[in-house]
């Protein structure tokens, strides 16, 4: 007979907000669409939400993964300040379970030493400012999963007049924990995984449908300037047909002027068999996707500077030319028309483009840095 462990307990966790008690005993978080329903001492599936003392609790709240200064391009985002650093960070734990997740040593973490660094929102703020960083993105895992400290972040930063940016996939319970978290929010970066049901369920343990309630909000509710990322895996999600069903569907529910960017898989984590995506199967997603009306597809994860460059939708000029993450090209004006034709293209433009490049350059939070 084995004896039962005792409870763990989380008495320096960040209480959460987002929860009720259910008739059972058990406290259900309702952050993301799983509900997890929980006993006292048990963490959720993405194992940084935990049940103490009756309610959910943050048990990684003020800790990261690491701190980078990358180019905003690879978010990716092309649209919102190019060529401006953002200072990147994560946290540990994943509300999907991807097979294929490229960044899985962070993202399904169960090990708290993988969060060697500790910082406050005001730490976090201060490190933007001091670096030049004209936003703070959190990503490497899902920031739907540690809420209330990219809130306190992205509040902290706006106090400095530093934007935020989430990298995410999207699955996040409508109502309270939606609103709240994209209201602090300034841009997004969505992964739409795939686009049948089947995929979500049989290699992420999710549902697409909330997804994509998720993309409408975005577009429809907000103001957060957002792109989409698909990455393209052989022989899972990279036929003609989702393609054409994708991008129609991005046309006619968020209207043309979303980016979507095709990305590269390699062999990573619980899908080490499946080769890596083919270049020109990212081209012909791209042309599917500017053949259905899309004014902005991309390829990514491959060496394709046109694939990667912004085009005038009105005249055809390059408005930015891209080789890799560094910038070639700058046809756009001070608030983002055009040069040649005065067409508008789609983003948030503040002035000439920066002059990051390709730059990735770790950062800690040390005393000096953030005094």
């Amino acid at each position: 007979m084995t004896q039962q462990q005792p409870l763990e307990t989380f008495e320096d966790a960040f209480p959460g907000r987002y929860f009720h008690a259910l008739g059972d005993g058990r406290i259900q978080c309702d952050v993301c669409p799983r509900e997890c329903k929980l006993h006292d001492g048990q963490r959720g599936l993405c194992f940084v939400r935990a049940c103490h003392d009756g309610q959910i609790v943050l048990t990684t709240y003020g800790r990261s993964s690491g701190f980078c200064i990358d180019p905003v391009e690879k978010k990716p985002l092309n649209h919102f300040l190019p060529g401006t650093p953002v200072l990147s960070f994560g946290t540990a734990g994943c509300n999907l379970t991807c097979k294929f997740c490229q960044n899985w040593d962070i993202s399904k973490s169960r090990e708290f030493d993988t969060l060697a660094h500790k910082a406050t929102p005001e730490m976090i703020a201060a490190a933007a400012e001091k670096t030049g960083s004209r936003s703070v993105a959190f990503t490497y895992n899902d920031p739907v999963i540690f809420l209330e400290y990219a809130v306190d972040v992205a509040q902290a930063c706006h106090a400095r007049g530093i934007k935020a940016v989430a990298v995410t996939a999207g699955y996040i319970s409508a109502g309270g924990p939606r609103e709240e978290f994209y209201r602090h929010m300034d841009a997004a970066n969505v992964d739409l995984k795939g686009f049948t049901e089947k995929f979500y369920k049989s290699l992420c343990s999710a549902e697409l449908g909330a997804v994509l309630e998720t993309l409408k909000y975005l577009k429809h509710e907000t103001d957060v300037w957002f792109e989409i990322t698909n990455l393209v895996i052989p022989g899972e999600n990279d036929g003609d047909a989702e393609f054409e069903a994708m991008t129609q569907w991005v046309v006619e529910n968020l209207g043309p002027d979303v980016p979507l960017h095709f990305t590269a898989f390699h062999p990573d984590y619980k899908m080490m068999d499946t080769p890596p995506t083919p270049p020109e199967t990212l081209a012909r997603a791209r042309a599917i996707a500017l053949k259905n009306g899309v004014r902005y597809a991309y390829t990514g994860n491959v060496h394709d500077p046109r694939g990667g460059s912004t085009y005038c939708h009105g005249c055809g000029t390059m408005l930015i030319g891209r080789d890799w993450y560094q910038l070639s090209v700058w046809n756009l004006t001070d608030d983002g028309a055009c040069v040649r034709c005065g067409t508008r293209c789609a983003g948030v433009f503040d002035g000439p483009a920066g002059t990051w490049g390709r730059k990735r350059v770790p950062v800690r939070l040390s005393p000096r840095l953030v005094a």
